[in-house]
């Protein structure tokens, strides 16, 4: 990981590699007393070696090896994830390096295994606006760029990109814009266009996606508190829902009668609601008084669009 290149602060070595801090601070200080110079980016905040130092290449296990093959062909190329079409070729490549027992291996199994990608936005046109972005964060290079939002007229903004972001169906970037004086989110599909500029930025030491997102239940941490929600799902998808973490702060509770009372604590109300209104009156929303006034507005309004069919 340090090789590499990418910076990784204690914390995110820590849990990449499922110790506590303390040992990576004892790991990291081993590395120096054997003579790697180990070195600390304050520009990528985080731990690396230099490039001028090459560890010994490591010899993939044949898991590993399956595994980055499996991911390469399945989320590159086609309609799968968008701007790593590369990787498909990138996987032929490796495979055709591999001793010959690691591609017989991958001859047997390496059919047997599929990755599927949930429907995503395919953003036809904008590999330049990705590219573009990669480099201004590369350069630390601030970027102008023309906006439309999906409620919102055209914005011009100048943006300090801090984070690339592929999140369920779509790209987005992160950083603090001059219009809004703020770190926001832009959805790269959404960019008409992009400038280069030539202004330098730096990335706030203190910036980390999980304290600009804080317990979002997917990109938009609404101002204010964070709110404790409490769903009851039915019998009929109690087990479904059981099944997918689909927040960090969950907690369920399985009821004698079977069905689930769902827990999550989270950074505003809108995006939870449209979750829970997709399990329609499979779901009863017990907490908090607001998010069932939100509910209840969208059930309303569904009743009167469909008018007599809805009785």
């Amino acid at each position: 990981m340090l090789q590499a290149g990418r910076g990784y602060n204690a914390e995110a070595l820590a849990q990449a590699c499922e110790v506590n801090r303390r040992t990576i601070f004892r790991d990291l200080d081993a590395l120096r007393q054997s003579g790697v110079p180990l070195r600390y980016d304050e520009r990528l905040q985080g731990y690396h070696i230099p490039e001028t130092y090459y560890l010994p290449p490591t010899n993939f296990t044949p898991e590993e090896a399956l595994s980055l093959i499996v991911l390469c062909q399945d989320l590159g190329g086609g309609e799968k994830l968008p701007f790593f079409g590369p990787a498909r070729s990138a996987a032929m490549k490796l495979a055709s390096s591999l001793p010959a027992r690691l591609r017989e291996r991958l001859r047997t199994t390496g059919h047997a295994v599929t990755v599927r990608m949930p429907p995503t936005n395919p953003l036809d046109a904008q590999s330049p606006v990705y590219e573009q972005l990669l480099e201004a964060i590369s350069e630390r290079r601030s970027v102008r760029i023309r906006y439309r939002g999906p409620t919102e007229d055209e914005i011009s903004t100048r943006l300090h990109p801090y984070r690339l972001l592929f999140s369920r169906r779509s790209w987005y970037v992160i950083g603090r814009s001059s219009l809004h004086r703020a770190t926001r989110t832009f959805n790269v599909g959404r960019i008409r266009r992009l400038e280069i500029l030539e202004d330098p930025y730096e990335i706030p030491r203190g910036f980390s996606l999980d304290r600009y997102l804080r317990n979002a239940w997917h990109l938009i941490a609404e101002p204010g508190p964070d709110r404790e929600v409490v769903v009851r799902f039915s019998k009929l998808v109690a087990q479904n829902v059981a099944e997918v973490r689909w927040h960090k702060t969950q907690r369920l509770q399985l009821n004698d009668d079977g069905t689930l009372d769902y827990r999550v604590t989270v950074s505003g109300l809108k995006e939870i609601s449209w979750w829970i209104l997709g399990y329609g009156d499979q779901a009863e929303v017990r907490e908090p008084p607001e998010l069932r006034r939100i509910i209840a507005g969208h059930a309303k309004r569904l009743v009167e669009q469909y008018g007599d069919e809805a009785v």
